[in-house]
């Protein structure tokens, strides 16, 4: 006697059930995070983000006030003792002298240490690191963590570090991801854009 399909149907209803509360979860999750990211104690990552995104710059403004970039020395590369070589360039100016960021950025380091003397790390577009060294003081309240924009005060030119004793300058650096770069043509660059009807 042939069986009837009834005894063979098979009941769905709890797999869908499953399937249903998954896609119902997955909507939450999604909508919550969706709504984090638009609220006001987000605004900093939002920002990091946007700038980890943006295509490295091709030109620079000048880091240290009243430089222009003509006056800046290429010595990038140059040997620095027996083993090592220069990964920047040197900007002098008179001990004081505002020192400020080159881009828009996230300070990623604060400290007194090692041949830089007092520094601040900026990481920028394209996650370029940007190297500020010989500081004789740090911006007052900048702090780790801090979102600054091109001009924002850093702090001042000094000698501190391996350049005790030297005419006070800021060593200025730029890193990319397969090491340092010539910071010198970004700046001149800078001051191009900056000499363009169009900039005034």
């Amino acid at each position: 006697m042939p069986s009837s399909p009834a005894l063979h149907r098979r009941d769905y209803t709890p797999e869908l059930r499953r399937t249903l509360r998954a896609v119902l979860v997955l909507a939450l999750l999604a909508a919550a995070g969706h709504w984090a990211w638009h609220q006001p104690f987000m605004a900093q990552p939002r920002v990091v983000a946007r700038i980890a995104a943006a295509p490295a710059p091709q030109a620079l403004p000048m880091p240290v006030d009243g430089v222009a970039a003509r006056r800046v020395a290429d010595t990038f590369g140059a040997p620095r003792g027996r083993d090592r070589r220069h990964e920047g360039v040197d900007i002098f100016a008179p001990r004081g002298t505002p020192v400020r960021s080159t881009t828009e950025g996230l300070v990623v380091g604060i400290r007194e240490a090692g041949l830089g003397g007092r520094q601040v790390w900026v990481v920028g577009p394209g996650r370029q690191r940007h190297y500020y060294a010989h500081l004789d003081a740090f911006a007052e309240l900048l702090a780790t963590g801090d979102v600054v924009r091109p001009g924002d005060m850093l702090g001042t030119v000094g000698d501190t570090g391996n350049a005790r004793g030297t005419p006070p300058h800021l060593h200025y650096g730029v890193y990319a991801a397969d090491g340092a770069i010539d910071p010198l043509p970004l700046l001149r660059a800078g001051a191009r854009v900056d000499a363009s009807p169009a900039s005034r």
